[in-house]
């Protein structure tokens, strides 16, 4: 009888055996999965009626798709044992620097930006940013960790860590600014932790905040205050997508008249959904400017939390994002080893980061970004590159756990 019993049982004790790692990351991670099934189901009604002909359930059947591989994702690599990561980052950040460039010159152009290249056989597009994202925290994690003894001498320390960080953030910040904003001051936050001379990042801070103060400078000055709207753009400005970054300043510092021709369509559109929202929402499925707000299912899912679960919906999204990140330092601070502590804080650096900028696009505190809300905006490769980075933290979170277990008795 026991041993039908133990035959029973067997199944979910082997599958708490293997699941491994912090346990309330991994509930937070089941708790953004739902929210996103509810919240990507609501606000894909009009996309549906688009291109489906109306068929709703194409995009809940298919996050279902992505969350279900996501976990699977996410619980194969948690079950890694982390070192052999710090193996293969340098081949995949070696690996993603001819494919940014491959994207940049022949990437699938979408919203103006050559972001995606085409996977072939299955036709899906895939965004290489998000692999070079990955890819260079890794390495940067293995960097930081081996260079310890020399990481205050400029030339020995400072450069090699570094120079990655240039490559990538200029591979990407063509098309996609930014991204490469949070690469670079994720990177720099990492650097800092990892004890790199504090001199050497404000230098660094200084030299790439120029180009950025540049266009501030230019958003400004092409921009008629009596008219309500922006100048005309002499030719030198007008290549690529500089036109708009310095729209997207001005819809930011200015209350644009010309609403359905910039950024500030998405922003007020975002602003009604918040304020119809109030402090309780109006329920789920029950979104009205979802059928108004662009890509409600992605860059601007937030606003949309909030109209249908109010401010304190908001706010327990926020929250969750804050737990995560302070699970992440404690994984941080009880590892052992340097490369699995700062690998670990890097990626949850990155995750946290993206999700408030997110949700300040969405509340209109930060100028409009094409990032997404981690675990919860609609599946694509972003989805499962950001359930990659999850299983990585988990990976160190389990290492550290074996250390810290008991050795039973008899063993």
């Amino acid at each position: 009888m026991n041993d039908l019993m133990n035959i029973g049982q067997s199944p979910f004790k082997d599958l708490k055996d293997k699941t491994r790692g912090d346990r309330v990351i991994w509930a937070l991670v089941i708790v953004l999965a739902l929210v996103s099934l509810l919240v990507v189901y609501s606000s894909t009604g009009l996309l549906a009626y688009k291109y489906n002909k109306g068929n709703t359930e194409v995009y809940l059947f298919k996050q279902i798709a992505f969350i279900a591989i996501g976990m699977a994702v996410i619980y194969f690599s948690h079950r890694v044992n982390y070192t052999l990561y710090s193996r293969v980052a340098r081949l995949l950040f070696l690996l993603s620097i001819p494919l940014l460039i491959y994207t940049l010159f022949f990437g699938v152009t979408l919203n103006e930006g050559s972001r995606w290249i085409r996977l072939p056989l299955i036709n899906l597009t895939f965004q290489t940013s998000d692999l070079a994202k990955l890819a260079l925290f890794m390495y940067l994690s293995r960097l930081l960790s081996k260079k310890q003894d020399v990481i205050k001498d400029f030339k020995k320390g400072f450069l090699p860590v570094m120079i990655p960080v240039v490559i990538i953030c200029l591979l990407i910040v063509k098309a996609n600014l930014s991204t490469a904003l949070l690469i670079g001051a994720t990177s720099m936050l990492l650097m800092f932790i990892g004890r790199v001379s504090g001199k050497h990042l404000l230098m660094t801070m200084g030299i790439a905040s120029i180009p950025v103060i540049i266009l501030v400078i230019i958003a400004i000055s092409y921009y008629d205050k009596a008219e309500g709207k922006a100048k005309d753009f002499p030719e030198v400005l007008s290549a690529g997508r500089i036109p708009t970054w310095i729209k997207r300043v001005q819809s930011f510092v200015y209350d644009s008249k010309e609403v359905d021709k910039d950024e500030n369509y998405q922003v007020n559109q975002a602003k009604i959904a918040i304020t119809k929202g109030g402090l309780f929402g109006k329920g789920p499925g029950n979104s009205e400017q979802r059928n108004f707000l662009p890509h409600p299912y992605s860059d601007f899912i937030f606003a949309i939390i909030i109209e249908e679960y109010g401010l304190f919906g908001g706010a327990a999204i926020l929250l969750v994002y804050v737990i995560f990140l302070y699970r992440s330092i404690r994984i941080f601070k009880k590892c052992p080893f340097a490369f699995g502590a700062f690998l670990a804080l890097g990626l949850s650096f990155t995750l946290v980061i993206q999700a408030l900028i997110n949700m300040a696009v969405a509340v209109n505190l930060f100028p409009v970004t094409g990032v997404t809300l981690p675990l919860v905006s609609m599946g694509g490769s972003s989805f499962l590159f950001t359930c990659l980075s999850i299983g990585i933290i988990l990976s160190v979170a389990r290492n550290v756990e074996q250390l810290e277990a008991p050795v039973a008795v008899g063993e």
